[in-house]
């Protein structure tokens, strides 16, 4: 729950503790826009005040699931000159994300990783009950491996947003949502599973 401006002063935080952080982010949206309706921070922002703050580890982060329209012809520049890796959603489609999560792994290394799932990051056919819904997404078996993909990272902190359940009558977005949280739980340092 929640949008995703929350994870904005949960990275201050975790940056407070543990200095710049890795950064898994699933998401239609890169959320690196300057402002909106002349407001530098809301949902579509945190992660360039991010940046301007040095809360993250520019050379690992990375963005997977990215899609939808834009107003700017190459709308990935801002993340590319930052140096995220940017995994648009046609990149994914029709494919195994286990490959792209031994590469992200590497990528991450052991240093902290914080990981951050946009649930309009997943098709609207399957989680339609978000604010921002773009068509063409990841579906709950590419999230999961994504998720699972994480095992192992030093992961010090994750968030699920953007779920609202309102704009679902079916409940199956709270149900993904939900299952999603239980995975990334599994994922966590120490954590024992079967």
């Amino acid at each position: 729950g929640g949008d995703h401006t929350i994870t904005y002063p949960i990275l201050q935080a975790m940056a407070e503790k543990h200095g710049p952080v890795g950064l898994v982010h699933v998401d239609a949206h890169t959320d690196t826009g300057d402002r909106a309706l002349g407001e530098k921070i809301y949902h579509g922002t945190p992660f360039r005040r991010c940046v301007e703050e040095g809360l993250l580890d520019c050379s690992r982060v990375v963005q997977i699931g990215i899609r939808g329209s834009s107003y700017d012809p190459d709308p990935y520049k801002y993340c590319r000159d930052q140096g995220f890796r940017v995994v648009p959603a046609e990149e994914c489609w029709r494919n195994s994300l286990v490959p792209l999560m031994r590469e992200v792994r590497k990528q991450m290394g052991d240093k902290p990783v914080y990981l951050s799932f946009d649930i309009d990051g997943v098709d609207p056919a399957y989680a339609p009950g978000t604010g921002t819904p773009e068509i063409a997404g990841l579906t709950p078996a590419q999230a999961l491996e994504i998720i699972r993909g994480c095992k192992g990272l030093n992961i010090v902190g994750c968030d699920l947003v953007e779920v609202a359940p309102m704009y679902d009558v079916s409940g199956n977005t709270a149900l993904l949502g939900a299952n999603l949280l239980f995975e990334m739980l599994c994922v966590l340092p120490r954590v024992k599973t079967m």
